[in-house]
C-alpha cells in the first residue's frame, strides 16, 4: 500500500509533528507499505511573522496535481491544516477521492494568544476542514471527546510512539551541571508555557533544549537556566537521558512525543494534570501531574527511573503504524489519480 501525506511540517523544522511522520515512515515498511510526502519544497514560501525559522510554502495547484497524480498512492492522508493541506484537499474533493486527516496542533490556541483573533472562530474553520474527512486521526481519547463538544466528527484514536533503541538510558552523556537537572525540550514559544518552568525555585540546574522566538527574552528574564539551543537524534537522546527530571509545562499540547521520549530515557515526568500529560502519565508511577508544577518536579525526582524505561517499552511505533495503516486501508480511494478532475467541488 502506498499512502501519500500532505504536510507543511517539514525539514528544517523541528517538532513533534515532523518525528512523528519521520517515525511513521520507517514503521510502516515493516507491514509492507510506503509513505511519500508531498511537502512544501520547490514552492515559494514565506518566513511565519512570529516563526522566523519556520516557511510557510505557497503551492500551485497545478503543481501539486502533478506531484499527487506521479505518487499515484492508493490513500491520500493530510497531515496538517496549512496552504499544502488544504491544497492537497482541494485536490481531492473535485476529484470525489477519500482522504484522512490528523488534527495534531493546537491552532485556535496559539493563534488567539498572539493575535486579538477568539479560538472559536479558528475551530469553526478547523471544524470545515476536516468534516470533508472520511476519518480525522486524533492521538488521545481525551483530545477526541473534546473535540467531538466542539463538533467535530468521524474522529478516530492514532496513537503515538517512541524510539526505544534511540531513546535509552544508557546514552546519558556527562552534563558538568549541578544535581538535580531539570530538562524541557520543545519549541521556545509562548504557547509552550516555559515561565511556568523557569519560574520555579527549585535545587539543581534548569535545562532547555530548542530554539524559537522567545529564546532571546528567555534567556533575559531567566540568566541561571541553561539554553543549549536545538538538538536531534542521538545528541538529543544523550542530553535527555542526562537529566533527572523532564518538566513539561504546556498546558496546550495535543500530545507531547517528547514525554515518550524520556520515559525511554528512563526520565520521570512532571508536568501540569492537563490533556497530553493525562494521556501518556495518567496515575502510574512515572510522573507526577499537579497544579504545582514546582512540587511536581520534586516528587518526580523519587520515582524509579526503571518503571518510565518499563512502560515506554510498551509504546511501540509499530503498534501506532498499525493503527495508522487501518485507518488508511479502510478508506483508501478505488479510483486512479487522474488528471482531470470529475467535480468542481469548492474546497470549503
Amino acid at each position: 500500500m502506498k499512502i501519500l501525506v500532505a504536510t507543511d511540517a517539514w525539514h528544517p523544522q523541528i517538532n513533534g509533528v515532523v518525528r512523528t511522520l519521520e517515525s511513521l515512515a520507517v514503521a510502516v515498511r515493516k507491514h509492507g507499505a510506503e509513505i511519500e510526502f508531498l511537502t512544501g519544497d520547490g514552492f515559494p514560501s514565506f518566513p511565519l511573522p512570529t516563526y522566523q525559522s519556520i516557511r510557510c510554502a505557497l503551492p500551485n495547484a497545478r503543481e501539486i496535481a502533478r506531484r499527487i497524480e506521479q505518487a499515484a498512492p492508493d490513500a491520500v492522508h493530510i497531515a496538517t491544516e496549512g496552504p499544502i493541506g488544504h491544497a492537497a484537499r482541494r485536490y481531492c474533493l473535485k476529484r470525489r477521492l477519500p482522504f484522512t486527516t490528523a488534527y495534531m496542533t493546537r491552532f485556535p490556541e496559539y493563534v488567539s494568544a498572539r493575535l486579538p483573533m477568539p479560538a472559536s472562530w479558528i475551530y469553526a474553520a478547523l471544524r470545515r476542514f476536516h468534516r470533508a474527512a472520511s476519518a480525522t486521526m486524533v492521538s488521545t481519547n481525551s483530545l477526541k471527546e473534546e473535540l467531538r463538544e466542539l463538533g467535530f466528527s468521524n474522529l478516530v484514536i492514532w496513537t503515538r510512539g517512541v524510539d526505544t533503541e534511540l531513546f535509552r538510558p544508557d546514552r546519558a552523556t556527562l552534563l558538568d551541571l549541578p544535581r538535580p537537572i531539570f530538562l524541557s525540550v520543545g519549541r521556545i514559544a509562548l504557547e509552550k508555557n516555559l515561565p511556568a518552568f523557569l519560574s520555579l525555585d527549585l535545587p539543581g540546574s534548569k535545562v532547555v533544549i530548542g530554539e524559537g522566538p522567545q529564546m532571546a527574552e528567555l534567556r533575559l528574564r531567566f540568566p541561571e537556566a541553561h539554553f543549549l539551543g536545538p538538538m536531534t537524534g542521538e545528541t538529543l537522546a544523550a542530553h535527555i537521558a542526562a537529566a533527572d527530571v523532564f518538566v513539561f509545562p504546556s498546558r496546550t499540547d495535543t500530545f507531547g512525543i517528547v514525554q515518550l521520549e524520556a520515559l525511554a530515557s528512563g526520565v520521570p515526568v512532571a508536568a501540569y494534570p492537563v490533556a497530553g500529560p493525562r494521556d501518556v502519565i495518567g496515575d502510574l508511577h512515572i510522573g507526577v501531574l499537579d497544579e504545582n508544577l514546582g512540587a511536581a518536579c520534586r516528587r518526580a525526582l523519587t520515582l524509579s527511573r526503571d518503571a518510565c524505561r518499563a512502560f515506554a517499552l510498551t509504546r511501540s511505533w509499530d503498534v501506532s503504524a498499525r493503527q495508522f495503516l487501518s485507518h488508511c486501508q479502510r478508506w483508501a480511494s478505488t479510483a486512479r489519480m487522474a488528471p482531470s478532475p470529475a467535480s468542481q467541488a469548492s474546497c470549503w
